[in-house]
């Protein structure tokens, strides 16, 4: 076993055919077979020479799967090395006591119903716009339908979004998530205030007028923001290619 300084693991990066460690929880783990983890770089957003623990909690799988590879040494620190924006704010007990009940609700509750909003926010545009196009109500019957919809699913994605942060991104604060927060209430606030716009007003769109144009830039002001909120989220996910 070896006992390697935090600053000595830079140097078993994968690069120039050099050995590929990554650390777990003061583990050293070589990686070097892994075809995942060719030229020192997993999945373009990992790299080797790192202590991936804070990683790791943010991934779609645990820590098993490093444990496939031989252990090759521990990290030689002392007790007192803490990181501040590695200590996890504490959760609300009732949240912390599922979370290690269910593993399933550790990483993946927020890429599950997120998508649900995404569908029924663009949906209701879509079907405003076949209305428009076609003169049918049932295309605007839906489109009410899908901005209800929308709004239901969004409190849940939001929620499901804060547990995930504060679970695996420790609620640090990111440029993705620093744009999608008040994103978010836009969303949601420009969805509601349509929606009961639509149920006090079933005829909003018939009537020409004022009103009929500020409620279509509402819906179809829809589009940009959940295409900006979708987009900053699937980079936490599938970062951009650096060049």
């Amino acid at each position: 076993m070896k006992k390697l300084r935090p600053e000595e693991l830079s140097a078993y990066d994968g690069k120039t055919e050099k050995p590929t460690y990554v650390v777990y929880k003061e583990k050293v783990y070589d990686v070097t077979e892994s075809k995942l983890w060719k030229g020192g770089m997993h999945m373009r957003r990992h790299p080797a020479g790192k202590d991936l623990t804070t990683d790791l909690q943010a991934a779609p799988h645990g820590a098993e799967v490093l444990e496939r590879y031989p252990q090759v040494g521990v990290i030689e620190a002392a007790e007192s090395e803490v990181e501040a924006d590695a200590v996890q704010p504490p959760l609300p007990p009732h949240i912390a006591i599922l979370l290690e009940k269910n593993p399933f609700f550790r990483r993946h509750p927020h890429p599950m119903t997120v998508h649900f909003p995404i569908v029924f926010m663009l949906s209701a545009p879509l079907f405003t716009f076949l209305y428009l196009l076609t003169g049918h109500s049932a295309f605007d019957t839906t489109a009410f339908h899908c901005l209800g919809a929308g709004i239901l699913f969004s409190a849940v994605a939001i929620v499901t979004g804060v547990v995930t942060w504060r679970y695996n991104y420790l609620g640090k604060m990111m440029l993705p998530v620093a744009i999608k927060m008040p994103l978010s209430a836009v969303m949601m606030a420009m969805a509601a205030a349509a929606f009961l716009w639509r149920l006090l007003d079933p005829g909003v769109l018939v009537a020409a007028g004022d009103g009929r144009g500020v409620y279509l830039f509402v819906v179809f002001a829809l589009v940009p923001l959940v295409s900006v909120i979708g987009w900053n989220g699937a980079t936490m996910t599938f970062p951009l290619e650096q060049e």
